[in-house]
């Protein structure tokens, strides 16, 4: 996804449901802090998205421009309409956050976390999508490693899960300490 096209699907959603401030998760969302982030965190042709004071209309959201909609046959990206417990984010992460809101956006206001959120939210989910996600990330020097563990400590899930995030986190500390040792 570029921006642009990141733009086009947060003024749909506004056309849609009649809203103007959306929460944008996922891998996406790294494209309001990064306009010219690296493409292979680009791959992805969804943008995860809710209207933040409305998230029951992500399923308008969804059934409209969503997956093998006519809006994803014409444009080849879409709308994944979710909802706030879609992503694990520390408590605080909306005072981090950045807000896309432009000509682009028809004037609507895309709230993202901002990349140290992001990569919380992705080690908690620990699919091999985000972990790989996370080191092209980390290969593009987009983070610091060390901001990251004590925003783990801020979110809300069970702990088990936690340890399972802390441990990717030091396994991908690792690894890119014996990166950086070879270069």
């Amino acid at each position: 996804m570029r921006l642009e096209n990141f733009h086009h699907v947060i003024r749909a959603a506004a056309a849609i449901t009649d809203e103007t401030l959306f929460v944008v998760v996922g891998s996406q969302a790294i494209l309001a802090q990064f306009e010219n982030a690296p493409s292979a965190l680009l791959r992805s042709q969804e943008l995860d998205i809710y209207p933040k004071n409305r998230p029951d209309l992500a399923d308008l959201i969804d059934g409209s421009i969503g997956r093998d909609s006519i809006f994803h046959s014409t444009f080849g990206y879409y709308a994944d309409g979710v909802g706030p417990e879609t992503a694990k984010l520390p408590e605080d992460w909306e005072t981090r956050a950045l807000h896309v809101k432009n000509n682009a956006t028809g004037n609507a206001t895309a709230i993202c976390p901002n990349v140290h959120d992001l990569i919380v939210s992705k080690l908690i989910a620990g699919r091999p999508k985000d972990l790989e996600w996370i080191e092209d990330a980390l290969d593009g020097a987009l983070f610091d490693p060390g901001r990251i563990e004590p925003l783990l400590d801020k979110v809300a899930c069970d702990p088990q899960i936690l340890e399972g995030a802390r441990n990717r986190l030091a396994a991908l500390r690792n690894a890119a300490s014996r990166i950086g040792k070879r270069n």
